[in-house]
């Protein structure tokens, strides 16, 4: 027995909405070129959304100290199908490092193990990505069950060193000892094997792009900026496990508090599970007392997380894997995990297809107002030869002459002032490469010196929250230096058009106000996320100057996502604005061969005017068409998915 219907046909849904979108994409953009609308800013608003639906991903980030059953969970959402474990779930071996489930088409299903040891180096887990050698890969076969089970079960893997290489690797304080781990005769503490695990297989709900992060304990994450900040804060939905026999103890707190309440979204599909409830079931306690304590627990759990509880959800991980195994409905309604499924589907496609109708809302209606004006270009353009050629009716010979020179001299005169359109270019590439080095790798690691010398020393980190503070001061300045930038393009191609269009009779419009409220926007989560490690509780932490170089390459990962994706929008804006001047200046060109052609073949038979009026009346039906096609690719384009109603699922008191 599968993933639960609810769970796997919402994703195929998902799933099935992108393949089809791309596929549209592809005959729009054929349709565009066909006719000759496929310009520089309609091409590169095609390629950003052809680009966000082949790259969407959609993350699950699972969350629990050790012993919460968490794994265990992973199995029955992820892998009952295979009829055993996957994921090492049982007493005494757990996930031991933070773990990544997805699908790459251009990777052998496969293992990967990062050795713990690299954590006495100060790369990030994005450096060591693109570090393959370093890995140790384990093949994977994705028939075998067993096979599957034993290789994952490395990722529960330990190793015993001496204390002093714990204490580097982050596993031993000298300070704070209560969570180190125990000495044994020789002398030596159990560590993990392995700082991160990537498994890449064609699971169905993977292939589809659904990436599942699990991560183990508090101590085993806590030393790992880019996992807890970057990996989790970033995740579509988070699912955090507490144990239904001792709810929200010590180290669920620190976690909670230092790990998910920073990045914690009232409302999206961030749930909170109380697991192991069938550890009540074979009390001496009747059906309604432990319902009566399943509520209790849940409301005390709210409170002390400061959440709604109706987002936490009693649940057996363990009696639905094995419900779904046996295919007992029975237990499997009673385990709570149809609930949970649907909850956390309904909730992932809600906020995914929210976002997804949002962008391809926003890019269609900006690609359909592109289009409509090269063919309102082309509608003026037709209007005015029109004019033209009903103003020779009757006119003799020498007339249709005259005519010709002074289509010839008009010509002339646009081809002149190639120099002016050129020079206007310059300056418009200037000031764009003003704005887009504002944006840069340069710009930003400049912004992060100070910072950086903040961190990187030795010792107490005296005054850091204030550097901190003040960097993001400097990055949101940059913003609205780039904006600025921006505003002064505009006010010189606004003088320019007015020029041109006084001139040649275009249509040309200025650019509206840049936008980068995203830039703002995430520069404020990413400020508030990364707070939590300045804070007096991860005082030894940053006294570490290695972790002071883990978190800043953490935050520069981040930093460097939103500049880039800034930039993007810059430069989007940028084509949008010069577009429009390409599109007009290439019609002016078509025109003029279109007019001299029509005058000459009008001065060769009497029969060419009415010709070609016919010809341009035909011309102006078929922009009719155009438009009427391209309302219609608009309206067929737009259809995403929405995700089911959520009235039907309502947390029940207890189960």
């Amino acid at each position: 027995m599968g993933p639960s219907p609810s769970f796997s046909e919402q994703f195929d849904r998902l799933s099935h909405w992108r393949k089809s979108f791309a596929a549209q994409m592809a005959s729009f953009r054929e349709w565009l070129a066909a006719h000759e609308l496929l310009d520089a800013a309609v091409q590169e608003q095609l390629q950003r959304l052809e680009n966000l639906l082949r790259g969407d991903k959609v993350s699950v980030a699972f969350v629990a100290e050790f012993s919460r059953g968490k794994s265990e969970l992973i199995n029955a959402v992820f892998f009952s199908h295979y009829g055993r474990r996957i994921m090492p779930a049982s007493p005494g071996r757990t996930t031991m490092c933070p773990t990544e489930l997805s699908y790459d088409t251009g990777l052998q299903p496969c293992l990967r193990l990062l050795p713990i040891e690299t954590r006495a180096q100060p790369y990030s887990l994005a450096e060591w990505r693109e570090r393959p050698s370093t890995w140790v890969q384990l093949p994977l076969d994705v028939d075998d069950a067993d096979q599957l089970a034993q290789t994952m079960a490395h990722v529960a893997q330990v190793r015993k060193v001496p204390v002093d290489e714990a204490r580097q690797l982050g596993f031993w304080s000298d300070e704070d000892g209560v969570e180190n781990p125990l000495v044994d005769a020789q002398g030596l503490v159990e560590i993990p094997k392995w700082r991160h695990a990537l498994i890449n297989m064609a699971h169905p709900l993977l292939r589809q792009g659904l990436v599942i992060v699990d991560t183990p304990g508090l101590n085993a994450v806590g030393m790992e900026p880019e996992l807890t900040v970057n990996l989790i804060a970033q995740a579509h939905a988070v699912v955090f496990v507490l144990a239904a026999d001792t709810g929200v103890t010590k180290s669920d707190l620190a976690i909670w508090k230092g790990l998910l309440q920073p990045c914690h979204r009232e409302g999206d599909a961030h749930l909170v599970v109380l697991n192991k409830i069938d550890t009540l079931w074979g009390s001496l306690d009747s059906g309604t007392e432990v319902k009566e304590l399943l509520n209790r627990q849940r409301r005390q759990s709210a409170q002390i997380l400061d959440i709604d509880p109706a987002r936490i959800v009693p649940l057996s991980a363990q009696k639905g894997l094995v419900a779904k195994i046996e295919s007992n409905t029975a237990l499997l309604q009673k385990s709570g995990l149809p609930l949970f499924e649907d909850l956390l589907a309904q909730g992932i496609l809600a906020h995914r297809q929210s976002i997804l109708r949002s962008v391809v809302g926003e890019g269609m209606a900006h690609l359909q107002q592109q289009v409509l004006r090269s063919i309102l270009i082309r509608r003026r353009d037709l209007d005015e030869q029109m004019l033209e050629l009903r103003s020779l009716r009757g006119k003799n010979t020498s007339m249709i002459g005259r005519m010709r020179q002074r289509i010839e001299q008009e010509q002339q005169a646009f081809e002149n002032s190639t120099a002016k359109i050129l020079a206007l270019r310059t300056v418009h590439l200037k000031l764009m490469n003003q704005a887009f080095h504002l944006l840069g790798a340069t710009s930003l690691r400049k912004e992060l010196e100070q910072l950086s010398g903040a961190l990187e020393h030795s010792g107490l980190k005296v005054g850091v929250r204030k550097v901190y503070a003040s960097t993001f001061e400097r990055l949101r300045d940059l913003g609205a230096q780039v904006r600025a930038a921006a505003a002064e393009v505009q006010t010189m191609l606004a003088a320019m058009f007015r020029e041109l269009n006084a001139e040649f009779g275009f249509s040309l419009q200025p650019p509206g106000d840049l936008q980068l409220h995203d830039f703002e926007r995430e520069l404020a989560q990413i400020e508030e996320s990364y707070l939590q490690y300045l804070s007096f509780g991860n005082t030894l932490k940053l006294a570490n100057p290695m972790f002071g170089q883990r978190m800043l390459k953490a935050l520069g990962m981040r930093l460097r996502a939103v500049f880039e994706s800034a930039a993007n929008d810059l430069d989007l804006w940028s084509k949008s604005a010069t577009a429009q001047l390409d599109a007009q200046l290439k019609e002016r060109k078509r025109s003029f061969a279109r007019r001299m052609e029509a005058v000459d073949r009008i001065h060769e038979a009497a029969s060419g005017l009415a010709q070609r009026i016919a010809e341009i009346e035909s011309a102006e039906q078929q922009l009719d068409q155009l438009e009427q096609r391209l309302a219609q690719w608009a309206q067929q384009l737009l259809q995403v998915p929405q995700a089911q109603a959520l009235e039907s699922a309502v947390v029940p008191e207890a189960v």
